[in-house]
């Protein structure tokens, strides 16, 4: 496998019953790469249940837009569907991956499918997904939304899917 600049990376697996299953990645700085080993990683730990009628659905990470709180209930909302969730939202906002932020206390989103951020004349903020739903984002949580898409934008993120990765290919 290779990074930026053609350097190759290293691969090493370990089978050993007897230790504590875990990923670990030495690179000599934080890239698009790693972002995805680390997502990838990340979502496979947490696994998510969706209800809709009588069906009872295994959610994927990458598919979620949101998680909502209507009505004391919560919903993950993706491209076209909404899935009613058992957890709440703190146990939701413990379990998931860094690019999902609490955007106010009933919505936590997934910055990779936001489209748009609006400013208002008062000061507040609203967000536009993807799939378009539309909320706010809380002046309490705006600190916290700010520094997790700078820090999307400091590592100038780009998402592969890793079945398509190619060691040959320019990750910068």
């Amino acid at each position: 496998m290779f990074l930026q600049g053609g350097i190759p990376m290293k691969c090493k697996v370990f089978i050993d019953k007897n230790h504590e299953e875990e990923v670990v990645i030495y690179s000599h700085q934080r890239n698009s790469l790693v972002e995805q080993i680390e997502s990838l990683v990340n979502s496979q730990e947490i696994e998510i249940t969706g209800y809709k009628e009588q069906e009872t659905v295994k959610l994927d990470l990458s598919e979620i837009f949101c998680f909502i709180c209507e009505e004391n209930k919560i919903y993950a909302l993706t491209e076209k569907e909404r899935f009613k969730i058992k957890l709440r939202l703190y146990q939701l906002e413990e379990k998931l991956p860094r690019n999902f932020v609490k955007l106010n206390q009933s919505c936590i989103g997934n910055v990779k499918k936001i489209q748009r951020f609006n400013a208002s004349f008062g000061g507040s903020l609203s967000v536009e997904f993807k799939n378009g739903y539309k909320d706010y984002v809380s002046r309490r949580q705006l600190k916290i939304v700010k520094e997790a898409l700078e820090k999307i934008k400091a590592t100038n993120l780009k998402f592969y899917d890793l079945k398509e990765v190619s060691p040959f290919a320019d990750y910068s």
